[in-house]
């Protein structure tokens, strides 16, 4: 040690203590480099993501960000609250965090081993009859091959399809939208397709096709909901065509389907519901219900969860559920959440609180089914409606494009 003198005070300094000082601070400094450096060299797959935090946060209660609270102002402390939860488990919220596990998802635990594996993620909100991980909509991205026209399979089955007229066609509703047209259908995914009408084609991944596709689920859905007096416009826009043509890939499809979308409330100020029309991939035995002895291609409900207003969507996707079930029972897979990598997360229902997307069967359903279900949902569709009339219907100003 050594010491200073002044005329008015003394100073010691410890040379050791300096020396100490010195060191954890370059180990310290050298510490954050290395560890900085490792975090940043590491593959995505292994990284602490965004996502894995908020999953992680979803699991605190309401009740422990209130005793957080109650931890900083007393105040919070002196109120009651009627059901008391226990505090999360600080472990499972940190093995969760930094693995990106969690023992309640068992899919999670294969998540970043199988390639491509996100795309099956997704959470389910309200599950239908039948439903659970194992069955949930997929959102397969098809081969090249499968969406150029000039490797499209031979149809077959087709003489009837025409033949899907209403057996109420000659009735006037009971109610009108007096000639607005309120509902507005379009088809991010334009050609997926079914087998039982592509010849030769018994690869789920392969059934795309440019003419026999969703959009005849719009056809028979437009006509239905015009019968029960709810105008309907439709966009048959081939949206895969113009991602061929600008070279981008199917996960664009949303992208590429969104001015058409900001176009058709542009253009029209009445608009109330968008409903974008798919078909899964799942199988025969996943998306088929019979219903008081008739078969049925059933619906899902997936909402994009990736913006801030999506609790609208869900609520509007819960409720036609909820009315589905009670007059076709297992018609309704279920309301579907879809978020994070892998997905898009909006599929353009930030644009209204009123928007859905509607997932029409799988590959191997019939039209014959398909049409059922585009009738039973027309008819529930139009009872929540009606009803919803009563109130004032708002649906967004279409945002700047994005």
């Amino acid at each position: 040690m050594r010491s200073y003198k002044s005329s008015n005070y003394v100073v010691a300094v410890n040379l050791s203590t300096l020396l100490k000082g010195f060191v954890i601070f370059i180990v310290g400094l050298l510490s954050i480099f290395s560890i900085s450096g490792i975090l940043t060299s590491l593959k995505p797959e292994y990284r602490i993501t965004s996502n894995s935090l908020n999953q992680a946060a979803e699991n605190v209660s309401g009740e422990a960000l209130y005793r957080l609270f109650a931890l900083e102002n007393r105040a919070f402390g002196n109120m009651n609250v009627e059901d008391e939860q226990e505090w999360p488990s600080l472990s499972s919220l940190l093995f969760q965090v930094t693995t990106n596990v969690s023992f309640e998802d068992p899919r999670s635990l294969l998540g970043r081993e199988l390639p491509g594996f996100s795309i099956f993620d997704g959470d389910i909100l309200v599950a239908g009859e039948g439903t659970n991980f194992t069955n949930m909509p997929i959102e397969s991205v098809p081969p090249r091959d499968a969406l150029d026209t000039e490797n499209e399979a031979e149809l077959q089955n087709t003489e009837k399809l025409n033949e899907s007229g209403s057996e109420n066609g000659d009735t006037t509703p009971p109610q009108s939208t007096g000639g607005k047209k309120t509902v507005h259908l379009y088809f991010s995914h334009t050609r997926e397709s079914y087998l039982p009408y592509l010849q030769g084609v018994k690869d789920p991944n392969l059934a795309h096709h440019s003419k026999i596709n969703v959009t005849k689920v719009g056809d028979k859905l437009k006509s239905e909901l015009e019968q029960l007096g709810i105008g309907t416009s439709i966009d048959k826009t081939d949206v895969i065509k113009n991602l061929n043509n600008k070279g981008l890939e199917y996960w664009a499809a949303y992208q590429e389907s969104r001015p058409l979308v900001q176009a058709a409330m542009a253009g029209n100020k009445d608009l109330l519901y968008l409903i974008d029309v798919h078909r899964d991939s799942q199988r025969k035995d996943v998306t088929t219900a019979t219903i008081n002895g008739n078969s049925y291609a059933k619906l899902a409900f997936v909402v994009g969860a990736e913006h801030p207003n999506y609790e609208k969507n869900l609520k509007l996707a819960t409720e036609l559920h909820e009315k589905l079930e009670a007059k076709y029972k297992g018609l309704s897979r279920g309301v579907f959440v879809k978020k994070g990598s892998g997905t898009n997360g909006k599929f353009n229902q930030d644009m209204s609180g009123n928007a859905m997307l509607l997932e029409f069967g799988g590959v191997d359903n019939t039209f014959e089914e398909l049409n059922r279900t585009s009738e039973a949902f027309a008819e529930i569709f139009a009872d929540y409606y009606w009803q919803a009339d009563k109130v004032n219907h708002n649906i967004s100003t279409p945002p700047s494009s994005q």
